[in-house]
């Protein structure tokens, strides 16, 4: 089975550099990976120079300065020049001028991936957010991190009755709409006794629910590499959703794992 890893982070102003995600990805046979700017960054010559470096291994997501009045044409040369996938948004990214959806519409114009920066399950539940996704179906938009559901960031989405996830989940109506999950530790409390191999004592229903929403073709597995590191790790972020249950067939795990993202990002399966 291909895996690709579909969110980390690579850098020396933030995170680690590429060679430390390499090493990582050649330890769990994970083949390809998706470089996602880190925020507050948007300064896109590392990623670029990764994907030099590491042909066929990584595409890259870039950031662009949305309050920049330029940021779209910035945006049409890294794609068209630079062979960029993807830009990272904010949900409340907005452009100035006459558009303030400029930038999200020049995404879908050069038909380049949105990865929404979601820290925090409200901003995916928000109605402004769900307005925006409805009025762009020409974008094709991942919602990172389980649409945002942190245990420490958003403690509310991450206890029942989940009532920010559960609005968050409606964006599953439109097609073009996709979800990134990491590891159990996002959501999970860690275990005040650590057991080996690893298992967290209760595994919230969230994977499962974002299953019956999306399907395994609309998922895609991302490491959060490497800020997992503070929480489970590299291995333990791939093993526990992969072996806990929720993806029980080899063809649920294949597009999860792997055969969503080469779609969605256009990765060469080679």
């Amino acid at each position: 089975m291909l895996i690709v890893d579909t969110h980390c982070h690579a850098g020396t102003n933030w995170f680690e550099p590429v060679e430390m995600l390499v090493h990582q990805m050649d330890m769990n046979g994970v083949a390809k990976a998706v470089l996602i700017q880190h925020g507050g960054n948007h300064d896109n010559h590392y990623l670029l120079e990764c994907l030099r470096r590491f042909p066929g291994r990584f595409v890259a997501v870039v950031g662009v300065d949305v309050a920049r009045p330029d940021a779209p044409h910035i945006l049409e040369r890294l794609a068209k020049e630079r062979g960029v996938v993807g830009i990272r948004l904010h949900p409340r990214d907005r452009s100035p001028g006459d558009d303030p959806l400029a930038i999200w519409r020049k995404a879908g114009e050069l038909g380049l991936t949105i990865s929404c920066f979601l820290v925090d399950a409200d901003l995916t539940a928000a109605p402004e957010f769900q307005a925006l996704v409805k009025a762009l179906p020409g974008c094709t938009f991942v919602l990172e991190h389980l649409a945002g559901v942190y245990r420490t960031r958003s403690p509310g989405s991450a206890t029942p009755p989940y009532t920010a996830f559960r609005t968050a989940l409606n964006l599953a109506k439109y097609p073009n709409t996709y979800i990134k999950f990491g590891g159990l530790g996002e959501f999970c409390e860690r275990p005040a006794q650590l057991p080996l191999p690893l298992s967290f004592g209760e595994v919230l229903p969230l994977l499962d629910m974002a299953k019956e929403a999306f399907g395994p073709h609309r998922m895609m597995w991302g490491s959060d590499y490497s800020p997992v590191s503070g929480r489970e790790g590299y291995r333990n972020a791939l093993q526990g959703p992969m072996s806990q249950g929720t993806f029980r067939t080899d063809d649920d795990r294949e597009w999860a794992f792997g055969k969503t993202a080469l779609e969605v990002w256009k990765m060469d399966e080679s």
